[in-house]
C-alpha cells in the first residue's frame, strides 16, 4: 500500500487514522443512510449518483399520480418486479459485503448482486427498447438524435452509479458486475412482458368502470404524446376563450 491509500480490491478507499480500511472515518448525506470517506469530494460526488434510484422511484411514482398512464404504471411495477427478484437473489448466494463496510444501516447484510446496478441497469434498458420501438420514428435520423443521447446518457449514469458501490465499499466488483448483467436481462424480458402480454390488454383495463373512474390513460395509439397533449389542450382554451368572449360581447 502507498499514497495513503489501501490495494482494497474494492477501490480507492482511504486509509484510517491506524492505517488500516477498518478505521475509515465515514460521513452521510444528510437525511440518507448513503456513507462516504470524510474529506473525499469524489466519494460525496459518488454517494449523491447513489441515490439516483431513489430519486428515479419519487419520480415515476409522481408522475402516475398525475398522468395515471398505463405504460408508466408497468414501468414501475417492473421496477419493483426486478427489486424483488434482487431481494430473493441476495437471500439464496448469501454473499456478504466486503468486510470494510460497515452492517449497521444497510437494508441488507448481502451484497450479491448489487441491487443499485441491477437498477439501473435495468431502468436503462427498458428505456432503450421504449424510445426505439413505442415512441414515434423521425424520417430523419437527425430528429431521432435525442434518443441516441438519451440512451447512451442513461448507460453512462448506470456506470457511473455502479462504480459509486464499488468505490464506497458498498459491493464488490464481481457483485455490481452480476447485477449490471441481472438488470440487463430482466429489462429486456420485462419490456417483451409488457409489449406482448400486457399492452394489448391496455383498452380494456382504461375502458372499465375502474378504469373510468381513476381516469387511467393509454397513450398506445398516439405517435407524440407531448405534441398531442399540447395541440389539444392548446385548442381546448381557444375555444373556451372564444365562448368567454362571445358572452361578453352580448
Amino acid at each position: 500500500m502507498a499514497g495513503g491509500q489501501s490495494t482494497h480490491p474494492n477501490g480507492p478507499i482511504p486509509l484510517g487514522k491506524d492505517g488500516t480500511d477498518n478505521d475509515i472515518e465515514w460521513s452521510a448525506i444528510s437525511m440518507t443512510h448513503v456513507e462516504y470517506p470524510k474529506g473525499d469530494l469524489i466519494g460525496k460526488m459518488l454517494a449523491w449518483f447513489s441515490l439516483l434510484p431513489v430519486f428515479i422511484l419519487v419520480g415515476f411514482v409522481t408522475l402516475i399520480l398525475f398522468r395515471r398512464e398505463l405504460h408508466t404504471m408497468c414501468y414501475l411495477l417492473g421496477m419493483i418486479v426486478n427489486e424483488f427478484i434482487n431481494w430473493v437473489l441476495k437471500h439464496l448466494i448469501r454473499e456478504p459485503r466486503p468486510s470494510v463496510r460497515d452492517k449497521e444501516g444497510l437494508y441488507c447484510e448481502y451484497g450479491m448482486p448489487s441491487s443499485h446496478a441491477q437498477f439501473m441497469w435495468f431502468f436503462s434498458m427498458y428505456i432503450t427498447f421504449f424510445l426505439y420501438i413505442r415512441v414515434y420514428k423521425n424520417y430523419n435520423w437527425s430528429d431521432d438524435l435525442w434518443k441516441y443521447i438519451v440512451s447512451c446518457s442513461c448507460f453512462i449514469i448506470a456506470g457511473i452509479v455502479s462504480y459509486s458501490r464499488v468505490y464506497l465499499a458498498y459491493h464488490t466488483v464481481s457483485q455490481v458486475l452480476w447485477g449490471a448483467v441481472t438488470g440487463l436481462i430482466l429489462g429486456a424480458l420485462w419490456f417483451a412482458v409488457v409489449q406482448f402480454l400486457l399492452t394489448p390488454l391496455f383498452p380494456y383495463i382504461a375502458s372499465c368502470p375502474i378504469g373510468e373512474f381513476l381516469m387511467i390513460r393509454d397513450s398506445t395509439l398516439i405517435p407524440h404524446v407531448l405534441w398531442f397533449e399540447y395541440t389539444s389542450s392548446r385548442t381546448e382554451a381557444r375555444s373556451r376563450q372564444r365562448k368567454v368572449t362571445a358572452r361578453k360581447s352580448q
